[in-house]
């Protein structure tokens, strides 16, 4: 008998949640009365309100930097846009108040420091992109804050996917030079990327082959121009 109690108040505590839960966002995003149905639509209610932020920081960037174009007094908030959201990143980029030049990418090409492998390790600089990485269980979510690159997030994604990381769901933002984008993944059971720090490596080694290549590119390109001149 006593277990059958404890069952059922488990049972009525979760419902309470789950009408709390329910309360908190638009019935649009709840179709049935379900535990799955609830706890889905928490999630996709979640999301949305996650890319809303990023689009009003977006915003926000372009509003600050229109109405202080050369002004020294601008935050780092507004030089490089999306900072504030990331809160332990396992790499950072060493130039944050600038767009990238070519000097300044020359700096940026190693991933020093070092990190702990406790899922909330300390940031390494002298990085290509900003890259913070949490896991709970076989989910992980990623950050990556980067130079805006053609076909970088394309690329971004089949390289997680041959790490045997599926993703489940991803938003993407711009903001003047920048771009940031939050992925939701499935870390496979085959996939051979057992911490926070072995994932953020894997997404810094795939953004930095993106801009070495995309160098490489850009030197070939104006060395056609210098030869047809």
């Amino acid at each position: 008998m006593t277990h059958i109690a404890v069952e059922r108040n488990r049972r009525k505590q979760m419902n309470e949640y789950l009408g709390v839960l329910r309360s908190l966002m638009p019935a649009s995003y709840v179709h049935r009365g379900d535990q799955a149905s609830i706890i889905g639509g928490a999630i996709n209610y979640v999301k949305e309100l996650e890319q809303l932020v990023q689009s009003l920081e977006a915003h926000r960037h372009a509003r600050l930097r229109d109405d202080c174009p050369v002004s020294g007094d601008v935050d780092s908030a507004a030089a490089v846009p999306f900072v504030d959201f990331f809160t332990f990143p396992q790499y950072t980029m060493s130039v944050r108040h600038a767009p990238a030049t070519p000097a300044a990418d020359a700096s940026a090409d190693g991933s020093g420091g070092n990190a702990d492998n406790d899922g909330t390790s300390g940031s390494k600089q002298s990085a290509v992109a900003d890259i913070e990485v949490t896991i709970v269980e076989s989910h992980a979510s990623l950050k990556v804050l980067s130079r805006r690159r053609p076909r970088q997030l394309l690329r971004i994604v089949a390289g997680l996917q041959g790490h045997r990381l599926a993703v489940l769901h991803l938003n993407a933002t711009s903001a003047g030079h920048m771009a940031l984008y939050c992925l939701s993944l499935k870390v496979e059971d085959d996939c051979r990327l057992s911490s926070v720090d072995d994932i953020a490596a894997a997404v810094h080694r795939i953004v930095e082959t993106i801009e070495r290549e995309e160098e490489e590119e850009e030197q070939r390109r104006r060395q056609q121009q210098q030869s047809c001149t």
